[in-house]
């Protein structure tokens, strides 16, 4: 496993991350294969690890909770996330910043997820949506200040919208910002125009999230694959994007080189950007561990390969279907 530092947070955390969005409250979840998975990523290096309130209303911040205490001699960073007050995804103009994160609202959720990782100080806390149009409202600042200055936490984060990378740029510019979680994979790279800059020019940590698509770069979805109603990839792989998305893959597959998997291809297309810090992934199963987590020590992909990847760029707006 190789290391990189979070920006200016001076974490030094793995390039592959463990998110743990699918052991909260997707179907089929198990919490003994999610704590076996969880401790063979810490076995194999892995010490950075992104869970949220909102999976399963504190349930992977549990599951983490019982990973911090069964490692005590072992540098884990903690990452969580504050729901929105009024349980809107995405975040809009429309939605007033005090309807959303109003301060009373943060620290009860700060508490309880301090509460359930079983630590006094959150390694770093973010608020799960955000629209810039928030920026300068005055409750912001002072609530972030009183976070860090409290000890409640040790740095501050925003998870970005879906397709809407520069929707936080204003928001990085306030100083109160230490890193930012993006969707970022070989089919969304618009991050790279103006985000990263920012990133670069502030020494701000960039998370990307989502980097196989939401399982469509595992390379196993058809034209006929199906999900559960409960389950929210049936949403985003409905009629309006599974067909495309399945083309797409099948473009990407005719490139792929002998000697890796796709999966494999679109991390190390992720760990290939300096820019970024580190890359979540999420893995219920021990297997998955042991494949995602070597795309570190596999490194960066060669030249040729990236520009080819470049030419997938894939824009997209934020649909009903994507929220």
């Amino acid at each position: 496993m190789n290391y990189r530092t979070l920006g200016r947070t001076g974490f030094r955390i793995s390039e592959i991350a463990h998110g743990l969005w699918g052991m909260g409250d997707w179907t089929g979840s198990d919490d003994a294969q999610s704590l076996a998975a969880l401790q063979l990523s810490v076995d194999l290096g892995c010490n950075f690890f992104d869970t949220a309130w909102a999976y399963g209303g504190g349930h992977s911040d549990a599951l983490l909770g019982k990973i911090l205490a069964n490692n005590p001699g072992k540098r884990l960073f903690a990452a969580s996330k504050i729901p929105p007050l009024n349980d809107k995804w995405p975040a809009t103009a429309k939605y007033k910043y005090h309807d959303v994160f109003p301060a009373d609202h943060v620290f009860k959720y700060a508490r309880q997820i301090r509460e359930k990782l079983g630590t006094e100080s959150i390694d770093l806390l973010q608020f799960h949506v955000w629209d810039d149009s928030w920026t300068d409202e005055p409750d912001f600042r002072n609530t972030v200040e009183k976070l860090k200055g409290d000890g409640w936490i040790r740095a501050f984060g925003l998870s970005l919208n879906r397709w809407e990378p520069e929707n936080g740029i204003r928001a990085l510019r306030t100083g109160l910002v230490d890193a930012v979680q993006v969707i970022y994979n070989i089919f969304d790279q618009s991050p790279e125009d103006r985000l990263f800059p920012v990133c670069q020019e502030l020494n701000i940590g960039v998370i990307a999230r989502v980097p196989l698509d939401e399982g469509s770069l595992a390379g196993e979805l058809t034209a006929a694959t199906k999900f559960p109603k409960n389950d929210w990839r049936s949403l985003y792989f409905g009629p309006e994007n599974l067909g495309n998305t399945v083309f797409r893959v099948d473009k990407l597959k005719k490139v792929v080189r002998q000697d890796m998997t796709l999966p494999e291809m679109a991390l190390r297309f992720i760990v290939s950007n300096p820019v970024v810090s580190t890359t979540i992934v999420g893995m219920r199963r021990p297997n998955h561990v042991r494949e995602n987590l070597a795309a570190s020590d596999a490194g960066p992909l060669d030249a040729a390969l990236l520009r080819i990847l470049h030419q997938h760029r894939w824009d997209r707006r934020p649909q009903h279907w994507s929220d």
